[in-house]
């Protein structure tokens, strides 16, 4: 495993922040970490970089300590805090110059512009940082990230604030540097948690309460399903919408519907059973499973 945590515990006075956290990571995979504010996300991610030490438990990463193995975590971890801390004063190119040193990482200008061009900053890298868009500052935050080639990253909401196309490509940097990187990922957007990442822990009141595969995930905690159906003739919506265990019918078009209900074999049946009466047939059936949203609403509002 990349990085492995185990009951790890932080307490701010008497509150507990973290209570017993545990999950793993496998390498070349993207973890999404995500809860209710203040579920304990950034707080588990400080101690994971070595930025504040936990009370109880204990994680390593790659087989270092996080406690005793402070420094070499460090070398090989890098971090996207959620206010991402940038000089804005520094031009582009001079502030990772600046980072690349602090790594001691040989040869620094020729290792920035390969970095500038993986990230996608070549014509803004002769601007100053206060100059560039939130999606730019974005990819300066990652670049300084991966300077030095981390085996782990973790990124703390770094698609917050972005605009379509700026998250667009943002997610499929992400992507790309999966390919050699295990990634702890946050984001309250779980549409792009659902489309990034491979895992999902869920925190509330700062414990894991869910600690699955996206797909098991959907298949275990999902009460409902989409059902989109194509038929050779159209069918009373009505007839539809009145079945047990149907909770929405949405007709596409004259003989396309898309339905969510109970996941029960008995309502299926049903809704067959409904359209056959109705004189027509199924020419195309797909399932589609419940999303990431409402299955995060279902596991945190149980949980309460």
């Amino acid at each position: 495993m990349s990085l492995v945590v185990e009951n790890i515990t932080k307490y701010y006075g008497t509150q507990k922040a973290i209570d017993g956290v545990s999950f793993t990571a496998e390498p070349n995979s993207i973890i999404g970490l995500i809860g209710p504010n203040g579920a304990g996300k950034t707080t588990t991610m400080k101690i994971l970089t070595c930025y504040m030490p936990s009370d109880e438990g204990r994680a390593s990463i790659h087989g270092l300590d996080i406690e005793t193995d402070e420094q070499e975590i460090k070398r090989i971890t890098g971090y996207l805090p959620e206010h991402n801390p940038l000089y804005g004063n520094m031009y582009v190119k001079e502030f990772l110059l600046f980072v690349s040193r602090i790594h001691r990482i040989p040869h620094p200008h020729q290792h920035i512009s390969s970095i500038i061009e993986k990230v996608g900053l070549g014509i803004e890298q002769h601007k100053k940082i206060s100059e560039l868009s939130k999606g730019y500052k974005q990819r300066v935050g990652i670049a300084q990230a991966i300077i030095h080639d981390p085996k782990i990253l973790i990124l703390d909401e770094p698609i917050s604030g972005l605009d379509p196309n700026q998250l667009v490509e943002i997610r499929n940097l992400i992507r790309e540097l999966k390919e050699d990187k295990t990634i702890i990922f946050s984001s309250h957007i779980l549409q792009e948690v659902e489309s990034i990442c491979d895992r999902v822990v869920i925190l509330n009141k700062g414990r894991v309460i869910t600690n699955e595969s996206l797909l098991s995930l959907q298949e275990d905690e999902g009460e409902e399903f989409i059902l989109n159906l194509k038929l050779t003739s159209p069918v009373d919506k009505t007839l539809l919408s009145d079945i047990n265990g149907v909770s929405m019918v949405k007709q596409n078009d004259s003989t396309s519907y898309s339905i969510r209900c109970n996941k029960d074999e008995y309502t299926r049946e049903l809704i067959f059973d409904t359209i056959v009466q109705s004189g027509s047939k199924i020419i195309l059936m797909e399932f589609k499973q419940d999303s990431l949203e409402s299955i995060f609403k279902s596991v945190t509002q149980s949980d309460s």
